[in-house]
């Protein structure tokens, strides 16, 4: 007893089991807390890339486009190999310039109406 006094340890904690359930709650904790960044991050994150690549695969020539840096432009040739389009900016069409496909933020189709002329139906 007067050793128990001196150490401040009971016989409950100086058994090797009590710890155990700390390390459980660590281990869920941990494992709760990725699941969460996974879902919150990373997977929003690869869906955005699998859309721009697909955006990005189905440029061809004649569609506009705005750039990242907000140019609008009309795509004239494109490369795929070197991952690259040729587009004409203005109105006086001497502006071409090449430019990588990963700098294109929105594409409007030539030939897919657009979707202000609709009416509302009651």
């Amino acid at each position: 007893m007067k050793n128990m006094i001196l150490t401040g340890t009971t016989e409950a904690a100086a058994t090797p089991t009590a710890g155990a359930g700390d390390w459980i709650t660590l281990i869920g904790l941990v494992v709760f807390w990725g699941v969460l960044i996974y879902f919150m991050f990373i997977r929003p994150q690869k869906k955005q890339q699998k859309a721009m690549m697909a955006l990005q695969s189905s440029i061809q020539p004649g569609d506009s486009i705005v750039t990242t840096s907000g140019f609008y432009g009309t795509v004239i040739v494109v490369e795929p190999e070197n991952s690259m389009v040729i587009v004409e900016f203005g109105n006086n069409k001497n502006c071409r310039i090449p430019m990588q496909m990963a700098a294109i933020a929105e594409v409007e189709k030539v030939n897919e109406p657009k979707e202000e002329g609709k009416e509302k139906t009651k």
